[in-house]
């Protein structure tokens, strides 16, 4: 088969040989024109501002295929160029290559408006190669395009909505990755959507109503931290809050199995009093109160994963965003919690597959 004819099968090409991108894609949640997007582009005007412009960011987007001879990929994208003395010019503008769950290679190029990257794939390798695209520039990728072989998109996976903050987005993990959702989903064959977004995550019920008209096999909420500061809330407050956002969630999906994960260390605010009258502890308690009540009223599908225990002062990056060694000991401890409660394979059982 040609490259051209495996382009038909799986999507657009051109005379150039440049397959449509789309059936390559992982960890999409919506679509605006071509661009992916972590909120509904519909139903804007409801979020707070902040969730709305990390939202554009397309954390946690990445391609995943297998390949038949081909010795390299081309990836055409369009990304938005930081200006001199911006600090995101700064960043890497890093792509990598995994294969089957470990790094193969990184090839880092000067941000362009619109580029084409090579990488290149080891000989005679089958299985799933993912590449992580940069986030920083918010790229679209444009299309692809095999060298000397062919591509095709590799199986689909459960696809595992992890909702949260910046911690959830991965801040300071040196590459997306390494972000505590990745890291996870890559171990237990999920394919993670990345709802974190950075200065939010506190429980907003319009969120909720988005995540619950997604498909889904498996959830996750992983927020709190900052409704201790950024928008103080009181623990009674945080207490209704949270159960009012799991019924929103509940509604789209009633048995869809979630995971509650409670905020993790930070340092400063653990028994620091907020506007409210509230610590952190006093917080992150109130948040596992209302996931144990409604354990309790009967939804049978839902485990509490307490996260003071994950990390400790020397996995923290700046006293709040864990550094690499905390997303992999995070990414490690939720996907305990998820095979201990049955929602996903033990380590060596049958792999995951998409329900119907």
């Amino acid at each position: 088969m040609t490259t051209t004819d495996r382009a038909a099968d799986h999507g657009l090409a051109d005379a150039e040989g440049w397959l449509d991108p789309a059936p390559y894609l992982r960890g999409v949640a919506w679509r605006d024109g071509g661009r992916v997007v972590r909120a509904d582009p519909g139903d804007l005007d409801r979020l707070p501002w902040d969730t709305a412009e990390r939202a554009a960011v397309p954390v946690g987007v990445r391609l995943e295929f297998t390949a038949r001879g081909a010795t390299a990929l081309d990836i055409r994208y369009r990304a938005a160029l930081p200006g001199p003395g911006e600090s995101l010019r700064d960043l890497a503008h890093t792509f990598a290559l995994w294969h089957d769950g470990a790094l193969v290679t990184e090839v880092t190029e000067d941000p362009e408006r619109e580029a084409v990257v090579r990488i290149g794939l080891p000989e005679r390798r089958g299985g799933r190669f993912t590449v992580h695209p940069p986030e920083s520039q918010c790229p679209e990728i444009l299309g692809l395009r095999p060298v000397g072989g062919t591509l095709a998109p590799a199986p689909a996976q459960p696809r595992w909505l992890v909702h949260g903050d910046s911690i959830t987005e991965g801040w300071w993990s040196t590459r997306p990755a390494h972000a505590w959702p990745a890291a996870a989903g890559r171990a237990l064959g999920l394919d993670a959507v990345n709802l974190g977004h950075a200065g939010a995550g506190r429980g907003e019920l319009a969120v909720a109503q988005q995540i619950a008209g997604l498909p889904a096999e498996l959830l996750t909420l992983a927020f709190g931290t900052n409704c201790w500061s950024r928008t103080p809330f009181s623990a009674p407050l945080l207490y209704e809050t949270a159960r009012a956002f799991v019924g929103l969630v509940r509604e789209g999906h009633p048995d869809t199995p979630l995971l509650v994960l409670s905020p993790v260390l930070r340092p400063e605010a653990e028994e620091t009093r907020n506007a409210l009258g509230a610590t952190l502890a006093d917080l992150r308690t109130a948040l596992e109160d209302a996931a144990r009540a409604l354990v309790a009223e009967g939804d049978d599908r839902l485990v509490l994963l307490p996260g003071r225990p994950v990390l400790g002062p020397e996995h923290l990056a700046d006293g709040l965003h864990p550094n690499d060694a905390g997303h992999a000991l995070m990414a490690q401890a939720v996907a305990a919690a998820l095979r201990d409660a049955g929602f996903v394979p033990p380590p060596g059982g049958p792999p995951c597959s998409p329900t119907a």
